[in-house]
């Protein structure tokens, strides 16, 4: 594993922009940076990666069914009682699920370690499964890399199959709050790949649904049969109109089950089924009163995303942390494991599943130790 400088292409910025990805540059800094590369041998990506990924994934859903099965484990999730019997009902009828990412910190040697799944709303997907295989394949075009270089990166092949596979209802409608620039385009960037895959889908923004006599209906009130949402199950739970999902017969991407793995209690409750597995980190539920922080340990919200409500003490005493809105709920704390600092970035590797199986990686930098939705995305190549 290394990072290595390269030349960017000429006028990818205006090739980004009319491919819909509108989101390349943030308040004036870069989003996307093709300034520089990671290189990975085959061997850490199938053995370090991508069989881990399947693993950890598959560890998660065992803790599915200890989960429904225990109310305290359900209150320490911290997920409504009046949905309980719902979220159940989603895991026993087996609705399908789409995609996730764990967010692993590697080294490049030694065993990945499992920092936290997101399971519900993540995105740098049209990054990962589309703009950076166009960059390897352009980039090797013109010689700027070895004709042998490959990427671990089968994302959106794997999509397709998935859309043309599962028994989706139709029309689909793909949901996310209409002006969020980034949101939108991963649903736009879905929507896609499921028109191509031969789903009727259609783009609704969350704030036009609506609702008659217990349905969830779009802006014509048309019952919505099944949708997509981008947008978290926690919050969705808590909207006015959460009530009418009890009620609504809508088919959900993500199920409803998917709210208990995109929460960061999965951390302690993995740790503590499978504890001392290479994979993971010690993590606790933080009890009420606990002691201020110490050394060496990270203090994570129950619900919380890119790094949002974040604090970390690392082993030498230094203190970082970032503000966030999620601070009505509780909060666990997991052991610090570094990431690998790369000249004066620190890197962070996204590795995603569609349904049950490993499908890409992407990276993240940042001048912190904490990777937040402003952290630069960098492609990366696979040679041996």
């Amino acid at each position: 594993m290394k990072k290595v400088a390269i030349h960017e292409r000429p006028g990818w910025r205006q090739y980004a922009e009319s491919v819909g990805f509108d989101f390349h540059t943030f308040d004036g800094e870069a989003y996307w940076d093709e300034s520089a590369y990671y290189q990975f041998s085959l061997q850490q990506i199938e053995q370090d990666i991508e069989a881990p990924t399947e693993e950890l994934h598959q560890m998660a859903l065992s803790l599915v069914p200890d989960i429904l099965a225990d109310e305290q484990k359900l209150r320490l999730l911290e997920v409504p009682e009046p949905y309980w019997d719902w979220l159940a009902q989603s895991w026993r009828t087996s609705q399908p699920h789409l995609y996730g990412r764990l967010d692993l910190a590697y080294h490049g040697k030694g065993p990945a370690k499992l920092l936290e799944l997101n399971y519900d709303t993540p995105t740098s997907l049209f990054e990962t499964g589309f703009f950076q295989w166009v960059w390897l394949e352009d980039q090797m075009m013109r010689g700027q890399l070895p004709q042998g270089a490959d990427q671990f990166n089968s994302l959106q092949d794997k999509l397709e199959q998935a859309f043309a596979t599962m028994p989706l209802r139709q029309p689909c409608y793909f949901s996310c709050i209409g002006d969020n620039i980034e949101d939108k385009g991963t649903v736009n960037y879905l929507l896609d790949i499921a028109t191509q895959a031969g789903i009727d889908g259609r783009f609704l923004a969350l704030e036009q649904l609506g609702e008659i006599n217990g349905q969830l209906v779009d802006a014509d009130d048309f019952p919505v049969q099944a949708m997509f949402k981008l947008y978290p199950w926690e919050f969705m739970l808590r909207e006015e109109f959460g009530q009418h999902l009890l009620t609504s017969d809508t088919q959900w991407l993500e199920p409803a089950w998917k709210m208990l793995l995109s929460n960061k209690g999965i951390l302690p409750l993995l740790w503590q089924k499978f504890p001392n597995h290479p994979n993971l980190l010690p993590s606790f539920f933080e009890s009420p009163g606990e002691a201020s922080l110490r050394s060496g340990w990270v203090r994570k919200p129950l619900y919380s995303r890119e790094g949002a409500n974040i604090e970390l003490i690392d082993p030498q005493g230094n203190k970082l942390t970032v503000d966030g809105p999620y601070t009505d709920a509780g909060f666990i704390r997991q052991e610090f494991y570094p990431l690998p600092k790369f000249d004066q970035s620190y890197t962070l590797i996204g590795s995603w599943l569609v349904g049950d199986s490993a499908a890409g990686m992407g990276i993240r930098e940042d001048n912190t130790l904490i990777t937040k939705d402003s952290s630069r995305f960098l492609p990366h190549i696979i040679l041996d």
